[in-house]
């Protein structure tokens, strides 16, 4: 590793086996794509990291996109003291009640129809583009829903991935 590695990815490629688990468990809950990660360490770069990241999300199996989607709270309802959780959902924060009620609402039908919660990289969305993204959404068919969860995901992965770089724990 050259002396441009980021002070947090060295962190990262030197921690012990259970102390990486951990943090790659808080950045996507699916156990074969933090095993596939923890596996190829120690990352030259930042870049290097994102390129295992998408090649271990391409080869999650429905099963294991499932259980990343289990650590994902529904949009709207954010884990209570999470800051992660807080910090990416923040465009629902100031939403109006009608706004929340409508979310809650299609965040219902949705997890009705394919099984599990609506899955948006939500950083840097307002509520109505989350809203709006739902709406389109949900006449998907599932196939075509869990590749769209599947970048999703991917795209959350990478921005929890580069504070792991960045040395930022929050």
């Amino acid at each position: 590793m050259s002396s441009s590695t980021p002070q947090g990815l060295t962190r990262f490629n030197t921690a012990d086996a259970s102390e990486a688990q951990a943090a790659l468990h808080e950045v996507c809950a699916s156990r074969a794509w933090g095993s596939k990660i923890l596996a190829q360490r120690p990352y030259a770069t930042t870049d290097a990291l994102f390129t295992a990241s998408d090649a271990a999300m391409t080869e999650l199996s429905a099963d294991d996109l499932a259980e990343a989607m289990a650590g994902h709270p529904p949009i709207g309802r954010p884990k209570p003291g999470d800051p992660t959780s807080n910090r990416e959902q923040s465009g629902m924060s100031g939403a109006s009640d009608e706004l929340k009620s409508e979310m809650l609402e299609l965040n219902l039908a949705y997890q009705e129809k394919f099984g599990h919660v609506f899955l948006i990289c939500a950083s840097g969305r307002t509520g109505e583009q989350m809203r709006d993204a739902v709406r389109d959404r949900i006449d998907h068919a599932p196939e075509q829903e869990r590749e769209i969860v599947r970048s999703e995901l991917g795209k959350i992965n990478r921005i929890r991935l580069t504070r792991i770089a960045e040395g930022d724990p929050s």
